[in-house]
């Protein structure tokens, strides 16, 4: 009987195993669409807006994804993050319903794959000295053969993984010519664009275009568009607006009209143009031009804050000023040097950028109008101060400006994005003033709009020195060719800017999102209060060491005798103190870094065991009590 119920016993035992397998490889078969994001920030759950793109997809795209296994699985950091990777353009793969294809690739070295990893632009990154290289980079085409290419998944951009992903099939499935508009009072191109420049003078000493143009012709077709006509063409895909000094009513009606359209615009204004001084009575420069976009502005829900220039004297730029015989050096707090930190992290276009430089920008603010949205892209520290405009115009010593500094207490809005939707600037209609060109135009025949169609993406900037090479970046001559090295980010954020805008409304919506390597934070948490610990003990060492040499010092030249030191009794236990003292502080530093690692040795041990091992030993543990519980019964059974 016993025997019989051992039999029956592992019998049970090997069933329940064999339905566990079983279990586990049919809902692998029939239940692999059905998924659960459980990750903080939703990591694996696609947006709203790449949701769109991919539902919208009418042409087929394949997506190779050239990825080094063996390579990848030797370093943690990045096989976790090719795990992220390949999840997610499953999850792209099942959300187009078909429309995209993904193969993912291992090059292994001298194979065809790997050189046709290097032939569509894959970067393959050197692990060793014997030729070992990682590929991780993905190349999109479509049925016309067009290719788009992410030579390498930098961890640097987690956050923007989605965003760098849903652009590429976005790009895949729009490949119509993108043309950029651009309207500007100063020579981008070299001062061939204005001729309103070229009588000022403003192209003198500027034959080259900036250094922003070049990288905009090399991206886009830019078109330009007369400051001082009064239409927009209809193939304009963004509108980039510089320096809108005294733009004519027609201009400022056609950008109306144009964003209540649809139309997406890129606007850098300025209250004090330093790259705009025209020439003044006798040769002497006037002082800098300002523009402003009203009452374009006011429509929109933001505000131009009159008269004032954002000042920060945390971040200021050191600038040399006096004459040759005596010069020197201040901290300049209109030019302001912008750190990474004062950039908006969860905007695709400010995420993972670098710093910016800024040259007397004006203050943006935000009207509160219902139904429009202002987003802070850029941003001063709360150190900042706004200054009168005229007092920064008329300065000759940078010194003055920090004569009766005050902290304001809040950050001030340097570039912001509006969205939402708005209404007409000009509700009465065209301006009377368009007289015969709005008769006989085309403007003429088309209708009046009093409000957006949709939802309106503008991003607008208080600053066009910002585009100015000498701000941002450095051009050298190297055996005839032009070589720029940038000394800030403010080209990256230009063209940023272009590419955000250009894109469709669903993938403008596609925001940064959230890291998917977690840190430890109490482990991080430890190592600072101990490293406080360490530092504070250091100091102390530091204080004592000094303390001892100035005895030390005092008491030798009261015992120098014939050019010897003759050492006392009083200095040779003061000697010896000081010895003693010097070994119990190292060994509490020595105590303090042991109990350091004692700390994070049993978080870690303890984390690991909750993450690998505490669930399965519950489960295990209900087995069984479950068992015994099951075998209590049978007990009683048979006892019956």
């Amino acid at each position: 009987m016993v025997n019989r119920k051992r039999v029956y016993t592992w019998s049970g035992l090997a069933i329940a195993l064999a339905l566990l397998f079983a279990v586990n490889l049919l809902s692998d078969a029939a239940f692999t669409s059905m998924r659960a994001d459980l990750t903080e920030n939703r990591l694996y759950t696609l947006t709203t807006g790449t949701k769109s793109i991919l539902g919208r997809l009418q042409e087929p795209i394949t997506l190779r994804l050239f990825l080094s296994q063996k390579e990848a699985t030797r370093l943690p950091g990045i096989n976790n993050y090719t795990q992220r990777v390949k999840e997610l353009l499953r999850e792209y793969e099942r959300q187009a319903g078909g429309a995209i294809k993904l193969l993912v690739i291992d090059p292994e070295p001298f194979s065809e794959d790997e050189d046709r990893a290097d032939a569509y632009g894959i970067s393959g990154v050197p692990l060793d000295d014997e030729g070992t290289t990682l590929y991780f980079g993905l190349v999109g085409t479509n049925s016309t053969d067009d290719e788009e290419v992410i030579p390498f998944f930098s961890v640097d951009r987690e956050e923007l993984l989605e965003h760098d992903l849903t652009k590429m099939v976005y790009q895949l499935s729009n490949t119509e010519a993108t043309r950029v508009g651009l309207i500007s009072r100063l020579p981008l191109d070299g001062g061939q664009m204005d001729p309103q420049a070229m009588a000022m003078g403003l192209n003198q000493g500027m034959p080259r275009p900036w250094v922003v143009f070049e990288q905009m012709e090399q991206l886009f077709d830019v078109v330009a568009i007369e400051p001082d006509g009064g239409a927009i063409p209809d193939d304009i895909g963004v509108l980039m607006v510089v320096h809108p000094k005294q733009l004519p009513p027609s201009m400022l009606y056609a950008i109306d009209q144009y964003v209540l359209g649809g139309g997406r615009v890129l606007v850098f204004v300025d209250p004090n143009s330093e790259v705009d001084r025209a020439p003044g009575m006798m040769g002497m420069a006037a002082p800098p031009g300002s523009s402003g976009l009203e009452p374009l502005f006011a429509a929109w829900g933001i505000r131009l804050v009159d008269g004032k220039v954002a000042g920060d004297l945390s971040i200021a730029q050191r600038v040399r000023y006096g004459s040759p015989d005596s010069p020197g050096v201040i901290d300049y707090p209109v030019w302001m040097n912008l750190p990474v930190e004062l950039n908006n992290a969860d905007d695709v276009v400010t995420a993972r950028l670098g710093n910016l430089v800024l040259a007397s920008p004006g203050v943006l603010e935000d009207l509160g109008k219902e139904g429009i949205t202002v987003t802070p892209l850029v941003t001063t520290t709360e150190n900042a101060m706004a200054f009168d405009v005229g007092r920064v115009q008329v300065l000759t010593d940078p010194a003055e400006l920090l004569s009766g500094y005050q902290r304001g207490g809040e950050r001030l809005n340097l570039a912001v994005r509006v969205s939402g939707r708005v209404e007409t600037a000009f509700p009465g209609g065209p301006p009377s003033s368009e007289g015969e060109e709005m008769q006989n135009g085309e403007a003429a025949t088309r209708t009046h709009l009093e409000a957006s169609r949709q939802d309106v993406n503008l991003i607008i900037v208080a600053d066009s020195d910002m585009l100015a090479d000498d701000y941002w970046a450095q051009a050298q001559n190297l055996l005839g060719t032009r070589l720029v090295i940038p000394t800030a980010a403010n080209g990256d954020f230009v063209i940023n800017s272009l590419e955000n805008l250009l894109g469709s409304n669903e993938l403008i919506s596609v925001r940064s999102r959230g890291q998917f390597s977690r840190p430890f934070t109490r482990v991080a948490g430890l190592q600072q209060e101990a490293e406080i610990r360490y530092r504070r003990k250091e100091r102390e060492l530091l204080a004592s060491l000094e303390d001892t040499e100035r005895k030390l010092i005092e008491l030798e030249k009261g015992s120098r005798n014939d050019q010897r030191l003759i050492l006392s009794q009083e200095q040779l236990a003061e000697i010896e103190k000081f010895r003693q003292e010097k070994i119990r502080i190292r060994k509490e530093l020595r105590l303090v870094r042991h109990q350091l690692r004692k700390d994070i040795e049993k978080l870690e041990s303890a984390t690991k065991f909750i993450n690998i091992g505490f669930v399965p030993l519950l489960i295990g543990i209900g087995g069984l009590l479950v068992g015994l519980r099951k075998l209590r019964r049978g007990n009683r059974g048979s006892q019956r």
